[in-house]
């Protein structure tokens, strides 16, 4: 049997002459098909298309070869657009050239900025920044207007690490939220999200719900907040913080379980993640005794807690096995990516304190959540805006996408 000849290889437009076809004006069914049934008539080969629509203005730009027969039957190309734009009452402009866009340069970045709101300095600041470390902006595109503004922005010229240094403190100065990751398929290979839970997924810290309960609470608040600022042992404060709790009733624990708040958006990254195909984790300094429950109500595939004991029904002031510190979240964030059989630099890891930090270090990229100021240091980005699902656009997922599947399953968007 003869094999199927080859295809010939693909055209070059690199040294031909072009036409950029631009149109714009309000926006309408059919504008797009209609102006490629125009552009068909002359026979003509596409090469790019970029369209957009903005509060109901529309903007499409064709780039073609330029037609045969000569400049005839450009002239006529062009009377022709003209002509059928002017019907539709848009307007229309028809620039030659030679060649096809660009190639893009070397070191090339996806730029997510987040907003809340976004104003027209910040993004004047940061474009500045991209532009004098020799970067250039080559494409821009919304991916949310809700609960946040967030834009994502394709750069090239200039190498990731470079350019997050440069965007971070500025960033930061205009109180906005930037994540700068290198672009390619990595980005969107990123396959378990492991999350801290205290403060992260829920906006309660559980020991302190059982504190309260023990009438130890403002103790308790002091030791962690210390803790999680980095100025004390974690486990040494875990201990010294659990001991206050000896003597308490164990069947308090449904009802710190039913004082648990998620964090706003939390309900939605599980479900959008578990949607795309995600493995979802949890861990965390606080307790199995309410991580369990978090399993069970989102459905989580993997999740490591420390452990009250209990001895006749009360709590012995006391944690059994091991200890869920700052190294063994780091520890635990890679058995979970050795079960779910994903590369660590497959995964992304989500937290605020600096028992985080090795955790954040060791994923594929490290988000600090409303983090304190030596986590946000230290972590790839940081999000300060109190909506977890913004993690969302940071991997490049749409609100519209997130919406549009709720929407389909019949679930609220809004938790």
């Amino acid at each position: 049997m003869n094999a199927a000849p080859l295809p010939p290889p693909p055209r070059s437009y690199d040294d031909e002459r072009t036409l950029l076809v631009k149109v714009f004006g309000k926006d309408r069914p059919g504008i797009t098909a209609g102006l490629f049934s125009t552009l068909g008539d002359f026979g003509v080969d596409v090469i790019d298309i970029e369209q957009m629509v903005t509060r109901g203005r529309i903007t499409l730009c064709v780039l073609v070869a330029t037609p045969a027969g000569g400049p005839g039957t450009e002239g006529a190309l062009r009377v022709t657009v003209h002509r059928w734009a002017e019907e539709l009452k848009l307007q229309a402009e028809i620039i030659s050239g030679t060649g096809d866009n660009r190639p893009r340069r070397e070191g090339r970045s996806h730029v997510t900025v987040l907003g809340h709101p976004l104003t027209a300095v910040a993004v004047a600041a940061l474009t500045s920044r991209i532009t004098e470390a020799g970067g250039n902006i080559d494409r821009v595109f919304r991916l949310a207007k809700y609960p946040v503004t967030a834009v994502e922005l394709a750069v090239s010229g200039v190498a990731t690490e470079e350019l997050r240094a440069v965007l971070a403190p500025e960033a930061a100065a205009q109180q906005v939220d930037i994540a700068v990751v290198r672009t390619g398929l990595q980005r969107r290979a990123k396959r378990l999200v492991v999350m801290d839970v205290d403060s992260t997924l829920i906006q309660d810290e559980v020991i302190e719900l059982f504190a309260a309960h023990a009438g130890c609470e403002q103790k308790v608040a002091e030791v962690t907040a210390a803790a999680m600022r980095g100025e004390l042992d974690f486990a040494e404060s875990l201990r010294a913080r659990v001991a206050l709790l000896a003597g308490l009733d164990a069947e308090v624990t449904e009802k710190v379980r039913a004082e648990v708040r998620f964090t706003p958006g939390a309900r939605t990254l599980v479900r959008t993640l578990r949607r795309l195909g995600f493995q979802v984790a949890i861990v965390s300094g606080g307790f199995t005794q309410v991580t369990d429950h978090l399993v069970e109500q989102l459905g989580l595939d993997f999740a490591a807690a420390n452990t009250l004991e209990v001895v006749d029904g009360k709590f012995t002031g006391r944690v059994t096995g091991e200890i869920v510190d700052r190294a063994g979240k780091a520890r635990w964030l890679e058995r979970f990516a050795a079960q779910a059989k994903v590369p660590l630099e497959q995964t992304v890891a989500i937290g605020d304190g600096a028992n985080d930090l090795d955790m954040l270090n060791a994923a594929g990229l490290g988000v600090a959540f409303n983090a304190k100021p030596v986590v946000r240091e230290a972590a790839d980005t940081a999000v300060n805006v109190p909506f977890l699902d913004t993690v969302l656009y940071l991997l490049g997922i749409t609100r519209e996408e997130v919406e549009a599947a709720d929407e389909l399953d019949g679930t609220p968007t809004d938790d």
